[in-house]
């Protein structure tokens, strides 16, 4: 990959932030409001592209984001 092709898909910037969010699965677990799934969100700190990864270290998560 060339260097020109790295950074966020939307505007190149290579700056991230990366936050955690969870969520409802479905079932037993959305009836009584169980937020059992946990998804890593990197974002780009220019524009906001977000993008949202389960089960991933940060450092695999930012290089997958920055390409």
């Amino acid at each position: 990959m060339r260097d020109d092709e790295r950074g966020c898909p939307k505007c190149g910037n290579t700056e991230t932030e990366i936050d955690e969010i969870s969520t409802t699965g479905g079932g037993l677990s959305k009836m009584l409001d169980i937020q059992n799934r946990r998804f890593h969100v990197v974002s780009c700190t220019n524009c906001g592209y977000s993008e949202l990864y389960k089960g991933q270290s940060s450092g695999d998560m930012i290089d997958l984001f920055l390409g």
